[in-house]
């Protein structure tokens, strides 16, 4: 069982920090064991905004994250995201789109949930992040 260091942000502005345990774009619900407690919940993925797969689960709370691309990596995209509650990320897709035309995750993604994206910022806490497409109000590629 691989288990990833997460903290889950879910749609009502709380989160959850934990292991994220055997998860794919298709999952639903998800399960996590909650960091205090080790209790395990299984979170309805229509539930979440995001999830960040962290370096720690403190974080730095003084880091002010950057907000600009730095020069592209080979077969990375620059994606733009911003979310139904105004919150906009940037970050970086690798491969194909995780969509068609017109940025429909909800139509022809064979069961994904969302898609995985890359932080612009290097120095951020963030390795990896997922986001839940009905959490999405907009996509752009840059």
């Amino acid at each position: 069982m691989t288990e990833e260091r997460v903290v889950v942000r879910m749609l009502d502005g709380s989160t959850i920090k934990g292991y994220l345990e055997d998860f794919t774009e298709s999952s639903d619900p998800i399960t996590v064991k909650v960091q205090s407690s080790g209790q395990i919940k299984n979170i309805p993925i229509n539930d979440v905004k995001a999830i960040f797969f962290v370096k720690s689960f403190e974080g730095n709370p003084d880091y002010k994250e950057k907000k600009y691309y730095r020069p592209l990596p080979e077969k990375k995209r620059r994606i733009y995201v911003k979310f139904k509650d105004r919150e906009t990320m940037l970050g970086y897709i690798e491969g194909t789109l995780p969509w068609d035309k017109g940025f429909f995750l909800s139509s022809g993604t064979k069961g994904k949930k969302g898609f995985f994206m890359r932080p612009a910022d290097e120095g951020s806490n963030n390795r990896l992040i997922f986001v839940v497409a009905s959490s999405v109000e907009d996509v752009a590629l840059m």
